[in-house]
């Protein structure tokens, strides 16, 4: 829960929008938590990428791997129990993950 809270931090600082914590846990097997951001640009979604890997990397010597591209609206961080998802506003819009995964208890929401 730590590192989670620490990855909403860090998108925050490097500006992600509209960022949500939600703990996934009871629901899925895969993984604990889904973190959701958006960003304005394909610049700023590798940016946000960025940042959560170098963060999550002085917090923990876990391996990560990243899928998807910026170009497309959609990149994929996975943490291991955390994955975050970071959108173009009208990618985010179109995957709907919040209203998916309406069963997950949300944590924290910022708009």
């Amino acid at each position: 829960m730590d590192l989670a809270r620490a990855m909403v931090a860090t998108l925050e600082e490097t500006k992600g929008e509209n960022i949500l914590l939600m703990d996934i846990h009871e629901i899925a097997s895969f993984t604990d938590f889904f973190i959701i951001c958006s960003g304005t640009s394909g610049r700023m979604l590798d940016a946000l990428a960025k940042h959560v890997i170098e963060s999550a990397e002085t917090l923990t010597e876990d391996h990560y791997h990243v899928e998807g591209r910026s170009s497309d609206g959609w990149l994929l961080v996975d943490l291991g129990d955390i994955i975050v998802h970071l959108f173009s506003p009208d990618q985010r819009d179109y995957y709907r993950l919040e209203q998916l995964w309406d069963k997950g208890k949300v944590l924290i929401k910022m708009q």
